[in-house]
């Protein structure tokens, strides 16, 4: 319901409302986290990609044109990294992820349906040029699909789960309720028609199937040859179909809906290949202008709609390398995981590969971007889940045996004395 940000001065002062909601939530996460110090510093030790990253983000506002802002843009984007160090420091992260995948999920997709069926006015907008968009729950078609995306995804490993664990009580009920699920993704990521989150919904659900393949339960490191095979067959998909072809195949035309123009005007403008304008310091100021100089037409635009380029143009190629660093550590620690906890590897794999193919044509690496705080869930739980052992993880379904057998072997103690 707000106002676009038009100036620098609006984007200084931001919301007073937003900022006590985000610091209370970020002084609450802190609080829990205190409790939890030695699963934190084992996390934060194992994923020392994501400490450089963060510690390079905050060493980048001093060369900021705007240091204020870059800071307080600092603080709340630290917050993402708290919340999901809630979930991978939880004693069972593997529910814990499930039970934030059904209660979100179970809220804003069927409310996303009811708001563009019946609240029009709620529930749809317009883009630039003028056309219809359904929006759902938030103000952008690529919000919802990008929401839809890493709800779905979390919903097909759930329902997977179910359909290959037939032992499992009220099964029936579970197909129901999962497959509900799934079904409502499916549906509003038709109608939020967002081309990025739909091939990318794909991609995971994909790597979803072949998890369960035996191949990968016995041969955990064949995920090499996994990821390989879907490269290669979307070169093949290129070289049958050209770009052209492919990205028709997703609706859109040939620049990818205008992306193309916009790489091009906002690539000039990086004054700093090396160190970039500063931590989320490049869509303020001057440099709009001459942004949008550069377009053919005009658009209002405060993003680059590709995240490489996006990191780049605020943090130079020492964050385009960081950003990479934080992928391959992330694919290592599935790769890991895959030994011991193959179904959820294969969840976080999958959102580690949306990551990198969803950032090609939107900003996926930005703070408060759902594709962003999977991806760090992703990474921070693979590791953890690697070292489960260490660290101390209760298995899902295996908390009740183990109790139970720490209290028979209390009674025959007890017996023998």
């Amino acid at each position: 319901m707000s106002s676009a940000t038009t100036s620098t001065s609006q984007a200084a002062e931001g919301s007073p409302f937003d900022a006590a909601i985000f610091g209370t939530l970020l002084a609450v996460g802190i609080v829990v986290l205190l409790g939890r110090k030695q699963r934190v510093s084992g996390c934060l030790k194992a994923n020392w990609p994501c400490l450089i990253y963060f510690g390079y983000c905050l060493l980048s506002v001093l060369w900021s044109d705007f240091p204020d802002l870059a800071f307080k843009r600092w603080i709340k984007a630290i917050g993402d990294l708290v919340m999901v160090l809630i979930i991978a420091t939880d004693a069972d992260p593997e529910a814990a992820v499930g039970s934030l995948i059904s209660r979100v999920g179970m809220i804003l997709m069927p409310v996303s349906i009811l708001l563009i069926r019946y609240y029009e006015n709620l529930g749809r907008g317009y883009d630039p040029d003028g056309v219809v968009m359904n929006t759902g729950v938030t103000t952008n078609k690529n919000e919802l699909g990008v929401i839809t995306l890493v709800l779905s995804l979390g919903a097909v490993w759930r329902l997977l789960s179910v359909l290959f664990g037939k032992r499992q009580p009220n099964r029936s009920r579970m197909l129901l309720v999962r497959g509900t699920m799934v079904a409502f993704g499916v549906a509003v990521l038709a109608m939020a028609d967002s081309a990025t989150s739909v091939a990318c919904f794909v991609l995971g659900t994909v790597l979803l199937l072949a998890t369960y393949s035996p191949m990968l339960n016995r041969r955990p490191r064949a995920v090499h040859i996994l990821v390989v095979m879907m490269l290669l067959l979307g070169g093949l998909l290129k070289l049958l179909g050209g770009q052209e072809g492919v990205v028709h195949a997703l609706g859109r035309n040939s620049n990818l809906t205008d992306r193309t123009a916009i790489w091009a005007a906002v690539l000039p403008v990086a004054s700093n290949p090396l160190l970039g304008a500063g931590f989320e310091s490049f869509w303020v100021g001057p440099r709009l202008d001459k942004v949008y100089s550069n377009l053919s037409k005009y658009m209002h635009i405060n993003e680059a709609h590709n995240g490489y380029i996006e990191v780049y143009l605020n943090l130079g190629w020492i964050g385009v390398f960081l950003v990479v660093m934080i992928l391959i550590s992330g694919y290592r620690g599935v790769v890991s995981a895959f030994k011991r906890y193959p179904a959820f590897a294969g969840l976080m794999l999958a959102y580690v590969a949306a990551a990198a193919v969803y950032s090609i044509s939107e900003a996926g690496f930005r703070m408060l971007d759902p594709m962003w705080m999977f991806l760090l869930l992703a990474v921070v739980c693979s590791h953890r889940m690697a070292s489960s052992r260490a660290s101390g993880i209760v298995k899902s379904g295996f908390v009740q045996k183990q109790r139970g057998a720490q209290m028979l072997t209390s009674q025959e103690t007890a017996s023998s004395g």
